[in-house]
């Protein structure tokens, strides 16, 4: 195994133990759902609250581990492929911080999610930029339009832009740890504006008679 899949499996390891160790202490139901203001909107039992979000990080990791197994372009993703090896740590950690979360808060450390959140999202896109500026051409990884799909230039191009398209998004939302009123539109909206703007950039490049 590599050693980045050596780390995942530790990091959801451990999760799990820490949560079976408190089992006992956590409440029956868990908090387990904030809103945009910060406030206790949704409630789980203990069973879920302490096995489900280890649960989705395993099965993600082992999607993940999957997909350099059956694109049929893998040759590119090993040209890439610890960048997305460190991803999936990435991911893992931002899914395990939130399982973190949610156990402190149900053991009366009541941390402040609107500071934890944009901070956690804006490193979390910050890497996707690095990720996309590095990705090669695939059918799973990347910015994946019928037209970057169909031309390496096209898919250089417009991963180049997206990089900094998705770097830039990540800046704007750690601003949300300042404007919390504002942080989940500052999370969403640059980046469902970069992707509106890289289809477009893609197909306008792709039928630019230079390419």
């Amino acid at each position: 195994m590599r050693k980045s899949e050596w780390v995942i499996l530790l990091l959801v390891l451990l999760a799990t133990a820490v949560g079976v160790y408190f089992y006992p202490q956590l409440p029956d139901p868990m908090v387990g759902h904030w809103n945009i203001r910060g406030e206790v909107d949704g409630f789980v039992s203990r069973f879920w609250g302490v096995f489900l979000m280890p649960a989705v990080a395993l099965v993600m990791f082992l999607f993940f581990l999957l997909i350099p197994r059956i694109d049929p372009l893998k040759a590119n993703i090993a040209k890439f492929r610890k960048y997305f090896d460190w991803f999936i740590v990435l991911i893992t950690l931002f899914l395990l911080g939130i399982y973190s979360f949610s156990l402190l808060w149900n053991l009366g450390v009541q941390l402040d999610i609107r500071i934890f959140l944009p901070v956690a999202i804006g490193i979390l896109f910050y890497y996707c930029g690095i990720l996309i500026e590095k990705a090669k051409r695939n059918w799973f990884i990347g910015i994946r339009t019928p037209w970057t799909l169909s031309s390496d230039a096209v898919w250089d191009k417009t991963h180049r832009l997206g990089g900094k398209l998705f770097k830039i998004a990540g800046a704007i939302a750690v601003l949300g740890v300042f404007f919390q009123d504002w942080a989940f539109y500052l999370a969403i909206i640059p980046v469902l504006l970069a992707a509106i703007y890289l289809t477009v950039y893609s197909y306008l490049e792709f039928r630019h008679p230079s390419r």
